[in-house]
């Protein structure tokens, strides 16, 4: 019976590694009852098309420094690979779990369904489950009426400060005995300079380099690919995965911008967290967006699938130099500015013509910082299909002569075009026959043909969707988004 059992809190951390500012952890330890520490390796989630091996990876890093951390509190993450209602029931059967505490997450909607399977087990079992509010994000908004003050509000309240106190944790030597029961995972990971490694304690260097020296480039290099990658702040996956609450960096930046010598740099990097909240917030109210475009009048948009188009994208082969290196590079790295992301979308949903949903997977699977309130609502504004943006169809060529003028980043990460002088590395398929010949390079061989007509495909692109912009339900749900959002679009990052 439950009287002769432990009386203890969970905290289910998912989306929120971190031990400061988490009011998951905070409002548990502040019960007076013991509380055990929860991550679970959802099977279901690790079968989900949208993860790869990058993320889980990143995830047991970012527990192996929260363990770290928690030595001297004599506790630790229990990592269970299983599913949330198996482990729970586990649990059940030598503790009485007084309480779950977590946040809310904006998630896929294998995430949702969870999270209501779960309301209805706690329901059932007589656990309260309290769900906190994640970065400013509100659910159940039936409006944007006053959200940016909301989540001004919340993001100036004062941080969770972590208790290391042991008393308020199950012990080290309990949790132990309860891994003999579960199917523990192993948090080992290999080490690999390639990827940004997870943790608090990493997030927080490159929190710190950011404002000792690199964020004074960071509005002329954000759209350059391979200047970005150190002038950008580069804390998207740590925010994503919740190694910092967006709180935490808001309020350093704010701090640090009184006393910096170059504000319009903190501005700028400011803006964007605005930014990435409203599309967060976008996504809590409209999760439809994982599957459909946004704007009902899209829905009738019939893009022919062509899988030639979508390896030839996925693998950087098409052709186009710029594009190409993009891809490869995100492929093996995780990471892209946000204007090279926008114009691999582009490029795939306009110049290729397929639909977005196509590219999802892929994408998904790639960024290290991959988060759903982001990813899908920024998949269909590049795509054109909101019907209130402003239609967009990146140019490679141009943005290829405007950000990688010397062809530094194409010759990184396409190293087949590496020789070339810098008047072809833009453009090879210009090469004459006598060019070729005289650099021992052949279009075709050496390096793929363009897969596509650029300046057709954009001219039929542009003409079809800003016909299809006039459409009357096109129209009619351009008008319902903007008064449920009640704001015309933030727009771009940059």
């Amino acid at each position: 019976m439950s009287i002769n059992k432990k009386h203890i809190n969970v905290v289910w951390l998912k989306r929120d590694l971190r031990l400061q500012d988490n009011e998951a952890i905070y409002n548990a330890t502040n019960t007076g009852i013991p509380t055990l520490l929860l991550y679970v390796f959802e099977k279901s989630l690790e079968n989900d098309f949208h993860y790869s091996k990058r993320h889980w990876n990143f995830i047991k890093q970012s527990l192996v420094d929260i363990n770290k951390q928690l030595e001297k509190s004599n506790t630790k993450v229990l990592a269970v690979s299983s599913e949330v209602l198996q482990v729970f029931n586990i649990l059940e059967e030598t503790y009485k779990i007084v309480t779950v505490f977590s946040h809310q997450e904006t998630g896929l909607k294998v995430t949702y369904e969870r999270d209501k399977t779960f309301k209805r087990f706690c329901k059932n079992n007589l656990i309260n489950w309290v769900e906190n509010i994640n970065n400013g994000i509100f659910r159940a908004l039936k409006n944007r009426t006053n959200w940016v003050s909301k989540w001004e509000d919340y993001m100036n309240q004062p941080q969770f400060d972590f208790d290391s106190n042991p008393s308020h944790y199950i012990s080290l030597e309990e949790i132990n005995d309860v891994e003999n029961t579960v199917e523990k995972t192993d948090l080992t990971t290999i080490p690999d300079a390639i990827f940004q490694k997870g943790g608090a304690t990493m997030a927080e260097k490159y929190l710190q380099t950011f404002f000792d020296n690199r964020y004074h480039n960071y509005s002329s290099h954000i759209s350059k690919p391979l200047l970005a990658r150190k002038s950008c702040s580069r804390l998207s996956p740590y925010i994503a995965w919740g190694n910092l609450s967006s709180r935490q960096v808001l309020q350093k930046a704010t701090t640090f911008r009184l006393h910096c010598n170059d504000k319009k740099q903190i501005d700028s990097f400011l803006s964007r967290l605005t930014w990435q909240a409203h599309f967060i917030q976008k996504f809590e109210m409209e999760e439809i967006m994982e599957f459909e475009s946004v704007n009902k009048g899209f829905h009738s948009l019939n893009k022919k699938v062509n899988e030639n188009y979508i390896i030839a994208w996925k693998t950087g082969q098409t052709g186009f130099p710029l594009v190409d290196a993009c891809m490869r590079c995100l492929n093996e790295t995780g990471y892209l500015n946000f204007r090279m992301r926008a114009m691999l979308v582009s490029f795939f949903t306009h110049n290729l013509w397929q639909p977005w949903q196509e590219a999802t997977q892929h994408l998904s699977q790639m960024f290290l910082d991959f988060e759903p309130g982001i990813h899908f609502p920024q998949l269909q504004m590049q795509a054109g299909e909101t019907g209130i943006n402003m239609l967009r169809i990146y140019n490679p060529i141009k943005n290829s002569y405007e950000h990688d003028a010397e062809g530094e980043f194409i010759k990184k990460w396409v190293p087949e075009l590496s020789s070339l002088p810098r008047t072809f590395i833009h453009e090879p398929y210009k090469m004459t026959y006598l060019d070729q010949k005289f650099n021992d390079f052949e279009v075709g061989v050496n390096y793929p043909k363009p897969i596509v007509n650029m300046e057709r495909t954009r001219k039929f692109a542009s003409d079809f969707l800003w016909k299809m912009k006039k459409n009357p339900l096109v129209k009619e749900e351009s008008t319902r988004i903007l008064r449920l959002h009640t704001m015309a679009d933030i727009g771009d990052s940059e």
